[in-house]
């Protein structure tokens, strides 16, 4: 099947571009530690537009926009915690990928093992309910069932 090889390296050749980050080669600070920080810092960060990557790989105009503050702000002596907050200020904590545990959003954190608990007692109790039940009655056989029955048995 070489033809089925040939296709399948040619689709994860097309795809490969898509994975590789999105930062432009004039957003690189010169210092590697600083632009270290500044990779770790935009990996947690959520694109507000493209909302399931991080700032680090989209495309979007904002998501560069984001990235440029945050280098900007290390380049000013902010701390990772500062930069995190600054950005988080600004745009609120839904551009984190990890939000804090906090009151307002308590419902958030622990309606998924909330709904997790509820769903395994519900299968407890329907695996449960149905192992104790009593097997259904069968209906009487037809008089044509027991007649081929008896000719079945009777050979």
């Amino acid at each position: 099947m070489p033809g089925a090889r040939a296709l399948a390296l040619a689709l994860a050749l097309s795809l490969a571009p898509l994975a590789a980050p999105a930062v432009q080669p004039d957003e690189i600070l010169a210092d590697p530690a600083l632009e270290a920080r500044a990779r770790a810092i935009t990996a947690e960060l959520r694109c507000v537009v493209c909302q399931a990557e991080s700032i680090d790989d989209s495309n979007a105009e904002i998501a560069r926009d984001l990235r440029l503050l945050v280098r900007e702000r290390l380049t000013e002596g902010d701390s990772d915690a500062e930069v995190l907050a600054y950005v988080t200020d600004r745009y609120g904590e839904f551009v984190l990928f990890r939000p804090p545990f906090t009151w307002r959003n308590a419902a958030l954190w622990l309606s998924g093992p909330l709904f997790l608990l509820l769903g395994a007692g519900l299968a407890f109790a329907y695996v449960r309910r149905r192992a104790t039940a009593p097997a259904p009655p069968r209906p009487p056989l037809t008089p044509e069932e027991r007649a081929r029955i008896e000719a079945l048995t009777s050979e």
